[in-house]
């Protein structure tokens, strides 16, 4: 009997740690960031949906998110500096993704292969979702900094005033919604929340 491999290497987002430049005073993985960046997405699209005229469905949006880095499960996180330092490493490391993803595909029985296509390439297949994910990814990021910036850990000043930065120039008014009306709860202590 033929055993396919597909959700056993999803399984090791685990041991895949991100933010491999800086000191952590919490370490993050790629497997809790992606569930993060599935919620964010989900809420992103409800919030473009709600507010702003948006056509996405929340729940699609939320399945990219959570695949978003799986071809990191083979490639390994590599710290933003490096992946966008020149254009031939950026469009380097694309290429590799995309090999890395084609590997993923190939460990599905084949009646599955298309149906993760259109997950895993949906940047490619599906790009009205890729400024929402690329969004969540970056709110992700963000709220990474503040909880460490909250911890102590000044490390993560710039990096947190540059992603907000960058989050402010995407332009999109779901992020711009997201920003005013949930960021704030992230500074807060769980005594606070209640």
């Amino acid at each position: 009997m033929e055993q396919y491999n597909f959700y056993a290497y999803i399984a090791r987002m685990k041991y895949i740690n991100r933010w491999g430049l800086m000191r952590n005073t919490s370490s993050e993985n790629i497997q809790e960031h992606s569930l993060q960046v599935a919620i964010l997405a989900h809420a992103l699209a409800l919030i473009k949906n709600k507010y702003f005229e948006g056509k996405l469905n929340p729940d699609t949006a939320g399945m990219y998110g959570v695949f978003h880095d799986s071809s990191e499960i083979i490639t390994g996180d590599l710290p933003t500096p490096v992946k966008y330092y020149n254009p031939e490493i950026k469009d380097s490391y694309g290429k590799l993704e995309d090999i890395s993803k084609e590997k993923l595909l190939s460990m599905l029985p084949e009646d599955f292969k298309e149906d993760y296509r259109d997950i895993i390439f949906y940047e490619q297949l599906h790009k009205e979702y890729y400024p929402v994910i690329k969004a969540a990814d970056k709110l992700s990021a963000y709220i990474k900094c503040l909880e460490e910036v909250k911890a102590g850990n000044n490390e993560f000043n710039k990096a947190k005033e540059a992603t907000l930065m960058s989050l402010y120039n995407m332009n999109l008014p779901e992020v711009e919604y997201f920003l005013k009306y949930f960021v704030n709860a992230y500074f807060l202590t769980l005594d606070e929340l209640d």
